[in-house]
């Protein structure tokens, strides 16, 4: 959610800059790979079997000296405007895979490319297809429009994005549907909570943070802690919040309408893969 937060903030300036942006959202927490968050890889790196060689390696990646002239190219041709947004950023995706900029992260961070050049190109504008769940729908056949691709034949990874965002068009309309119904039943729930009130500002915010802490509500509401404790405990006593933890200190709260509906819809992702 970071890496995609970054990627749609940045939609309208995708320089080199912004994708190291996004790798940073992605990685900069992570133990072994934060190091190299928002850094273009300085070594070589494959996709095969083993870690320490690339011999029998499916696909090894360009020399790390090459990457940046290979990138400059890449944004210069994510820049165009001449191009069906669609086919633009499947190509884009594809090359950027295949450049391989950084040392982990770079699947996820190429398809949160994809999402802010679709929002870009003004092709979404109020919300955020999830192209990347159809891509990931079929994961052998993803990885073998990429393989193709780089052999020189472009068109399987075309025809994955093109299905991709058919299925993003189907699914993610019930998604949003399915979500609205849960902030319904949720805003339902409140009736005898008065407008004013602090948690009706954060019901809201858990579509998209659907477990919290106190700390996500004060910096998301720009609230003090004894409100933004008293939001949760709205929200709690109405029945829409509950506590996970059981413990004293460090609680943390969800939504459990939410997550289902999330649960539902990577259930269904899984069940068609």
């Amino acid at each position: 959610m970071r890496a995609m937060e970054a990627a749609l903030a940045l939609a309208d300036r995708l320089d080199l800059a912004a994708v190291l942006d996004m790798h940073r959202a992605l990685l900069g927490d992570d133990a072994v790979h934060g190091r190299g968050a928002g850094r273009l890889r300085e070594q070589l790196v494959w996709v095969g079997r083993s870690a320490s060689s690339p011999v029998g390696a499916g696909f090894v990646a360009p020399e790390a000296e090459d990457v940046p002239a290979a990138m400059e190219d890449l944004l210069d041709f994510v820049a165009r405007t001449d191009l069906p947004p669609l086919l633009h950023a499947a190509l884009a995706h594809a090359q950027f895979e295949t450049i391989h900029p950084f040392t982990d992260g770079n699947g996820r961070t190429g398809r949160a490319l994809v999402h802010a050049m679709l929002r870009g190109s003004g092709l979404l504008r109020t919300v955020t297809a999830p192209v990347s769940a159809g891509l990931l729908r079929d994961v052998t056949g993803y990885t073998a429009a990429l393989a193709a691709f780089r052999e020189g034949d472009a068109r399987p990874v075309v025809e994955a994005f093109t299905g991709a965002a058919r299925y993003a068009a189907t699914t993610g309309g019930v998604l949003v549907r399915d979500l609205r119904a849960e902030l319904a039943r949720s805003r339902e729930a409140l009736r005898g909570l008065r407008r004013q009130a602090t948690g009706h500002r954060l019901l809201p915010l858990l579509v998209g943070q659907p477990v919290i802490d106190a700390a996500y509500v004060r910096g998301a509401l720009g609230v003090a802690d004894p409100t933004a404790h008293r939001a949760i405990t709205q929200l709690v006593e109405a029945g829409v919040l509950v506590e996970r933890t059981g413990a004293r200190r460090n609680r943390v709260w969800q939504h459990p309408g939410i997550l289902a509906v999330l649960d539902d819809y990577a259930d269904a992702l899984r069940r068609e893969g």
